[in-house]
């Protein structure tokens, strides 16, 4: 597992529609519906970018993808400097468990979008894994941006 470090951040969160909460989604400047599993993706968000210093504009968030014939949406995606896809990182609410449906969930998303390195977060837990000559093979912390 990847211990994750959140830093602080001054989340902008207003509530409208009886009663929801929106979070200002600060790279695609827009206001979201804050769920439990879009906390954990703006929290993971602003580690890549202010803990291991991604570069904002390299990092994707909710775009669709095909596969086969269903569209499907990841969660983040981080491109490399030649704007290739590098990282795969797919975030869950933390009272989901991080076992191997949403390893697999991940890992199909690579079928249709091959990266070299695979996430998947709900918050608390982090695991992580690099391409390997044959399969994926888990590492023990994030890669610095580049590598």
């Amino acid at each position: 597992m990847i211990q994750i470090y959140y830093p602080k951040y001054p989340f902008k969160i207003k509530e409208e529609e009886q009663e929801k909460e929106f979070i200002f989604d600060e790279l695609r400047k827009l206001w979201v519906r804050l769920t439990p599993e879009e906390w954990v993706r703006q929290n993971f968000v602003r580690y890549l970018v202010d803990v291991k210093k991604y570069p904002p504009a390299y990092i994707a968030i909710e775009r669709k993808i095909k596969i086969g014939d269903v569209n499907k949406r990841f969660d983040l995606l981080v491109f490399d400097a030649a704007a290739k896809p590098w990282m795969l990182i797919e975030c869950k609410a933390p009272h989901i468990s991080l076992d191997k449906v949403v390893l697999w969930q991940v890992m199909h998303y690579n079928i249709a979008m091959p990266v070299k390195y695979l996430v998947i977060v709900n918050g608390e837990h982090c695991h992580g894994y690099q391409r390997g000559q044959l399969d994926f093979e888990s590492i023990p912390v994030l890669p610095s941006y580049g590598e």
